[in-house]
């Protein structure tokens, strides 16, 4: 027990910033360009405020019931067991999804990263199993060892992102940050919406709540501040980068980068013609691949959680054992199977990410009060803040389903 008496502060924040500050940040500028650099900060604002306050609901709530519980435990409870059922195909379904995108893209970096040592030759399954079954023992370990190894990929990340920046930061032309330059330029307010579904899934860190919850021996208000530093660091990185790139390519030059889908050499090919990257490349590699790290651990740390709760498996190395395997197995081989997954994952989490990040913690804070009027901790706002929730949950799902259904303005350069 003397591994989790006094648990840092810093730890949990950093398990929380790195679930969140994953790959998916490499396509918030291109996301984003419709609406462009004040809108963005706009929809981050409004994005961080509502998925940081629906994962205090989510917290509220867990500290009804025993150490351990996560959602299947929680969600059965509090609103029955169809809610159950809906809401754990949907907490499945974005972290199996995004484990899966986390060990194709790892892979696919570790597999470059050796290969170009010229010492051995490895395949992309190769290269994802290796990134996997390394990390995948962290989080078999305990969260205290999740804690550590997050701790050091920030630190790794913040050095890496602030290295690949500095030259972005201190060439920002502010005609191109306000898209003032081109009087001709489609308006910003149209595609404010089509920026809400990828800031919300760049900040989803809910999973592991309950994790926290037992990290931190039931301490309602110190699991509240770590989550509120941890997506504060994640806003702030955010903002810097939206900064960066959208302070030096114009909005018009979007268009080859959102053709390949916000891939990150291609933004790095637009950029080349108004600021040489030519070390911006290599540090940007060592901060991508850290994110993906980070936000693989966070996220199976979550998953995790969830199966032990689900399948009640013991918290033993045995019973562990167990739910690392149904963790980690599935995903993985998908992930051999379909190596090239990545971006399509990432657009599919969005959806049913929305339903358990931000409507199911509306309802669970709402049914736990009339449940449990007693409360060591409870989420600020009273009840319009759960009805605030619930509307951005459900404006999330009509943009998403919108702009596949061509009703809503998708920017395109």
């Amino acid at each position: 027990m003397t591994d989790i008496k006094n648990p840092s502060l810093l730890g949990g924040a950093m398990i929380i910033a790195g679930t969140a500050i994953g790959a998916g940040m490499l396509a918030n500028p291109t996301s984003t360009a419709g609406v462009w650099f004040v809108g963005s900060v706009g929809v981050l604002l409004y994005t961080w405020f509502c998925m940081t306050t629906s994962g205090l609901m989510l917290l509220e709530a867990n500290l009804h019931y025993p150490t351990g519980a996560s959602f299947d435990t929680i969600v059965t409870n509090l609103l029955g067991k169809r809610w159950n059922i809906v809401n754990g195909l949907s907490v499945a379904f974005v972290l199996y999804i995004l484990t899966y995108a986390y060990i194709t893209s790892g892979g696919s970096i570790t597999e470059n990263a050796i290969n170009s040592l010229g010492i051995i030759q490895i395949s992309r399954s190769m290269g994802s199993l290796l990134f996997c079954l390394v990390l995948a023992i962290f989080v078999w370990f305990s969260t205290k060892a999740v804690d550590r190894l997050s701790t050091i990929l920030i630190g790794g990340m913040i050095i890496s992102f602030f290295l690949s920046t500095t030259g972005l930061l201190t060439s920002i032309s502010s005609a191109t940050l306000l898209d003032s330059q081109d009087t001709s330029a489609p308006a910003h307010l149209p595609y404010l919406l089509t920026a809400l579904p990828v800031c919300l899934v760049s900040f989803g860190f809910h999973g592991n709540v309950p994790s926290l919850v037992k990290y931190y021996n039931r301490d309602g208000q110190k699991v509240m501040r770590s989550i509120f530093i941890g997506t504060f660091l994640a806003l702030f990185i955010y903002i810097l980068w939206q900064m960066a790139v959208q302070g030096n390519l114009p909005r018009k030059e979007f268009a080859p980068v959102i053709t390949k889908g916000g891939d990150v050499a291609a933004l790095l090919d637009a950029l080349s013609r108004y600021i040489s990257i030519n070390y911006i490349e290599i540090t940007l590699n060592f901060f991508a691949y850290m994110a993906i790290a980070s936000s693989f651990l966070g996220v199976t740390l979550g998953l995790f959680d969830y199966i032990a709760d689900l399948f009640k498996f013991s918290d033993t190395p045995w019973g562990r054992a167990k739910a690392a395997l149904v963790t980690f197995a599935p995903p993985l081989l998908l992930s051999l199977q379909f190596p090239y997954g990545f971006v399509a994952a990432i657009g599919y989490a969005g959806l049913a990410a929305t339903l358990w990040a931000a409507i199911v913690p509306a309802l669970l804070v709402k049914s736990s009060r009339k449940k449990f009027p007693h409360t060591t901790y409870k989420v600020y706002g009273g009840n319009a803040m759960i009805y605030f929730i619930i509307i951005f949950g459900l404006l999330n799902i009509f943009t998403q389903i919108g702009i596949q259904l061509g009703w809503i303005a998708t920017f395109r350069g």
